[in-house]
């Protein structure tokens, strides 16, 4: 991964960079030492090195089955429990996945469930299932997350009909708790087959255990690659050096939010990295935003986002800074044809890439911000593939841990999460509220 900080030059100097980084570095020796806030909550830290290999051939097993068995999975979870799995899949997969010939997919349909609480979005989850052989994947640490467990009951009820309830039940794979909770129970009683959600890894930071991997095995992703990519990043990102990408970032971050730019807009010019974007904003914003302080996490999708959010950008609020997400190399070789006449007045544009005009989109947007006032980083991989998204998974992960040291909060805790949970619950009935 490359990091271009050319767009940064006007808004602060070397010196305060070279400080700042200085703190960034304290920041990650309280990491590595697990001396910090929330120390219980890293078992993510050496995850890439150390993860457990019996249960990681388990979910290359079970992955290879799902795939044998089903047209189509549900993974049904919310937050961290889904997003890396489906930042994954949108990113790694072809753009219309679902659409395509089940001989040119590389494993079944892949759909989401728990996300939300809509009756128009489940029930038509259900007319899409209907005729398929399908799976569930149940993502829960206690299995009584509301939004989740609504979504189990309507799709077990379903599956059950379908197939009967011996046979729903090796069709449905639970990642939970490894020993208690209502799905962990639920499980032993039914036969399900489980996997475990470690005590020591909070759920955002969790898309490289089960919880993101499993999904991942069944739609036929390259699991070894990701884990050899967020292990070249664990390398990168642990040494106290001007070199590590994630004491840059974290500095970078925090020399701009102390300069009053509150807000960092994440944006890409390539639809795959969508919902690893919103993968993203859930981890800064669950980690930082807590007692009065943090940056807050927005994104948006260039060029569409241009014709809607560009005005603001441009010369809207200058609390805002924009870090960019690119790809050196696509597979797409697309050319723009020509057409004998220029009606539509882009014949200077004939024979060129695709992927060339898109980056040369996003470089003038760039110095057209940098010179409206907004600060721009970018991030560049070399290409989409398994081992660079793991690589920026871990990337990522490990500066928000250190940007949030640096912030001052404990960034493995969510106390705000819980408050409007307990006013949805007293609204609705639920004993004890």
């Amino acid at each position: 991964m490359k990091i271009d900080i050319t767009g940064l030059q006007d808004f602060f100097s070397p010196q305060e960079l070279a400080r700042m980084t200085g703190l960034a570095k304290n920041a990650n020796q309280l990491l590595t030492k697990g001396k910090g806030a929330g120390s219980e909550f890293t078992g993510w830290v050496n995850l890439p090195k150390k993860y457990n290999k019996k249960e990681f051939d388990k979910i290359l097993k079970t992955g290879a089955k799902i795939r044998r068995t089903s047209d189509a999975v549900v993974v049904i979870g919310i937050g961290g429990s889904y997003l890396g799995a489906k930042a994954a899949l949108e990113f790694l997969a072809h753009p219309f996945q679902n659409q395509l010939d089940k001989k040119k997919r590389k494993g079944p349909e892949m759909y989401f469930a728990g996300i939300n609480l809509s009756g128009d979005y489940h029930e038509g989850l259900l007319d899409v299932l209907e005729g398929k052989d399908w799976s569930i994947i149940m993502i829960s640490k206690s299995g009584t997350t509301t939004e989740p467990a609504i979504a189990f009951r309507l799709l077990k009820e379903k599956l059950e009909a379908k197939y009967g309830q011996k046979k729903a039940a090796k069709r449905i794979f639970a990642i939970t708790d490894g020993k208690k909770g209502a799905l962990r129970k639920l499980a032993k009683q039914e036969g399900y087959e489980t996997f475990v959600v470690p005590d020591d890894v909070g759920g955002r930071f969790s898309v490289l255990t089960a919880v993101g991997l499993l999904p991942l095995a069944a739609a036929g992703i390259n699991i070894k690659s990701l884990m050899k990519g967020a292990a070249l990043a664990l390398a990168d990102t642990q040494e106290p050096t001007t070199q590590n990408p994630a004491l840059l970032y974290a500095a970078i971050r925090n020399i701009l939010y102390n300069k009053g730019k509150t807000t960092e807009i994440m944006v890409s010019f390539e639809p795959r990295f969508q919902y690893l974007v919103e993968w993203w904003k859930q981890l800064y914003g669950e980690s930082e935003g807590k007692e009065q302080k943090g940056i807050f996490p927005a994104s948006a999708m260039f060029t569409a986002d241009l014709h809607s959010l560009g005005q603001y950008i441009q010369e809207g609020r200058r609390n805002l800074f924009e870090t960019v997400l690119a790809i050196d190399q696509v597979k797409s070789k697309m050319k723009i044809p020509s057409l004998g006449h220029d009606n539509d007045g882009l014949g200077y544009l004939e024979g060129k890439r695709l992927h060339y005009v898109n980056n040369t989109a996003m470089e003038g947007v760039r110095n057209a911000h940098v010179a409206g006032g907004v600060p721009n980083l970018q991030l560049t991989i070399s290409k989409a593939n398994e081992e660079t998204l793991g690589y920026l998974f871990y990337f990522f992960e490990r500066a928000c841990a250190i940007s949030g040291y640096m912030l001052g909060v404990n960034p493995f805790d969510q106390p705000g999460v819980e408050a409007y949970k307990r006013n949805m619950f007293e609204l609705l009935g639920k004993p004890g509220y």
